[in-house]
């Protein structure tokens, strides 16, 4: 994959619904893509990690998922996003900016426009 991207769950309507904004937000030479329709295994990354967090690719090709993921996309964006982005990337807010996440992550699908599919795999399943 040449980036910049930002690959997403295309399965979880809740993703699709924030990659649609991500569309709205970052640069037109920004790819916004669901996994499932990526070529993971050329980017070094497992569908098992693609399933459970957004995953934002650098022009260099290093791979960042997450909330470091999501901050990489903000600073992407452009002013007035590319703050948050900064301020998400920094500690503490990095820190909790992980865990929130990982909440976010864990209760996707009981979040607005969340579905059953949007529901992330328990660990070693699939």
């Amino acid at each position: 994959m040449t980036g910049p991207a930002l690959v997403f769950d295309g399965d979880c309507a809740f993703c699709t619904r924030c990659a649609d904004v991500a569309r709205r937000l970052l640069p037109a030479d920004v790819q916004v893509v669901p996994w499932q329709s990526t070529d993971l295994a050329a980017a070094g990354v497992s569908a098992a990690r693609a399933q459970t967090e957004v995953l934002w690719f650098d022009r260099d090709g290093a791979v960042s998922g997450g909330a470091p993921a999501v901050a990489r996309a903000l600073r992407a964006a452009g002013l007035p996003w590319s703050v948050p982005g900064v301020v998400l990337s920094v500690p503490p807010v990095r820190w909790v900016a992980r865990i929130a996440y990982r909440l976010v992550a864990a209760n996707r699908h009981r979040l607005p426009g969340g579905t059953a599919s949007c529901r992330v795999p328990p660990p070693g399943a699939g």
